[in-house]
């Protein structure tokens, strides 16, 4: 166990600017990270759907649900005697 944690911790010492940025000095990794995720979210497809085919779809209908919601909302107060 203390071999794996001294390898990684030699992995993260030998990463530069440690002095000048602390522990900032690794937000490009996770910003490579972040773009390579949305470039994959964007551009792989399984069948026929990717995630933004997917999301694009649920947005949809969750506009029509709330659409259909506020028709019956005010087709019931147009209907309810005053």
């Amino acid at each position: 166990m203390t071999l794996y944690s001294r390898s990684v911790r030699r992995l993260l010492d030998s990463w530069p600017g440690k002095r000048r940025f602390g522990i900032y000095r690794f937000l490009p990794i996770f910003f490579v990270l972040g773009a390579a995720l949305e470039f994959s979210m964007i551009n792989w497809t399984v069948g026929e759907t990717n995630f933004y085919r997917t999301f694009k779809r649920r947005q949809a209908k969750n506009y029509v649900e709330d659409q259909l919601q506020q028709q019956q909302q005010q087709q019931h107060q147009l209907q309810e005697p005053i």
